[in-house]
């Protein structure tokens, strides 16, 4: 096995410089567990607090999730493309259509590629349905949104780093501050066809709206006839504590993406609507080789029904309201703000503290990992399987982190 110095030199030689990662490399994991080490010594075992982005809110190596990928794997068939039918691909559309109280899923590979997709969905819908002048098409976005990395969403994005260098990026955008409802209501126009919103922001570092500004924008929305696009790509699946963040307001949009968790640890993401809204696409509209493959798509079935068979969402629920009470206790100098929703929290630190980097490496030392967001922010989501002992374990360490000097 490679040791950590050479994986990061050949990191350092081939691969594109796009990320900073801690120095750890991952070679074995278990539920909540990760290892450095194929020997799997305690000397080098880490509590995952980031889960991949709550890719994997599963946990690692889950027994049920295992045994799907190796009964698809033996079958020979991963990948047909779109040009055949595949009974995973159909039996997932109407699992996740189930899951929506949905007519129709459209199943993609990435969360940026379902958020394109949908906001290809929103502009054919518009045009096709509301009756918008030819290419003048606007979606609302918010202010610190995230919703991904191409170029139109860059496009949108309020982050400068987001943006420089990678322009000239497609119109039709127009930017709100995340929980006015009065900035949407004015913004929307004849030709506003949706409004694309995270119920809870996470790139933006774990950002909670007001109450009832999800409730009170679908609302607006529906009387303006304009879609409801709700991001649920990484508040979705059980990680807020509920199915999906905006169940927290009852609020079910016209439109969900979904991704990350979807897939069970591996690249699954889907846009699902109505059939009124979906059926504006027709054949050679839109695709996707990898969309909806085999593979994937039988992974991706038993991630749902594991999510709702264990009651994940209960279980966010129950340990992250423990997790985050506990944290709330420890008094530091460092912390401006302790707040989150199910297992999904953000420890968000004073700028006299010297950014969040280096308290997460220094959690890492204690055997934790978690991952900076927007400088100042350490972000706190565990695989959803994570065990009340497990947190017991973990909390004396970030004590000693957060009231180190």
């Amino acid at each position: 096995m490679k040791s950590i110095h050479e994986v990061e030199a050949l990191m350092d030689k081939y691969a594109a410089r796009n990320y900073h990662p801690l120095a750890i490399n991952i070679v074995a994991g278990q539920g909540a567990w990760i290892w450095t080490d194929e020997s799997r010594s305690n000397e080098n075992k880490y509590l995952d607090c980031l889960a991949a982005y709550s890719a994997l809110n599963h946990g690692y190596n889950h027994p049920r999730l295992l045994a799907a990928a190796l009964m698809q794997l033996s079958t020979g068939v991963t990948v047909t493309s779109r040009a055949f039918l595949s009974a995973p691909m159909a039996e997932l559309c109407k699992l996740i259509s189930e899951l929506c109280a949905k007519e129709k899923t459209l199943l993609m590979n990435t969360g940026a590629e379902a958020v394109e997709s949908a906001i290809k969905l929103a502009r054919k819908w518009g045009y096709k349905k509301k009756n918008v002048e030819a290419d003048k098409a606007k979606i609302i976005v918010c202010h610190n949104n995230f919703h991904g990395r191409t170029i139109a969403v860059v496009g949108f994005s309020s982050e400068s780093q987001y943006r420089d260098g990678f322009g000239p990026f497609p119109p039709g955008f127009r930017i709100i501050n995340y929980g006015s409802l009065d900035e949407l209501e004015a913004m929307i126009d004849s030709n506003t066809v949706g409004f694309l919103v995270e119920p809870i922001q996470g790139e933006a570092g774990i950002i909670i709206p007001p109450d009832g500004f999800l409730a009170g924008a679908r609302q607006i929305c529906k009387q303006n006839n304009v879609l409801f696009i709700a991001d649920c790509i990484q508040s979705g699946l059980g990680r807020t504590g509920k199915l999906f963040a905006c169940d927290w307001e009852q609020v079910v949009p016209d439109i969900y993406i979904l991704g990350k968790a979807l897939g069970g640890g591996f690249p699954a993401s889907a846009v699902v609507a109505n059939g009124d809204i979906m059926d504006v696409l027709t054949p050679g509209d839109h695709g996707s080789t990898f969309g909806g493959n085999p593979f994937c798509a039988a992974v991706a079935i038993e991630a749902i029904k594991v999510i709702v068979d264990e009651d994940l969402p209960g279980r966010s629920l129950e340990l992250g309201t423990y997790f985050l009470n506990k944290l709330k206790k420890i008094k530091s100098k460092h912390v401006r703000e302790y707040r989150g929703r199910g297992l999904w929290i953000a420890i968000e630190l004073h700028d006299s503290a010297g950014g969040a980097r280096r308290f997460c490496e220094a959690l890492a030392d204690e055997y934790i990992l978690c991952k900076e967001t927007h400088k100042n922010v350490i972000r706190i989501a565990p695989p959803l399987v994570i065990s009340k002992s497990d947190i017991d374990w973990a909390l004396p360490k970030f004590e000693k982190v957060l009231l180190s000097d």
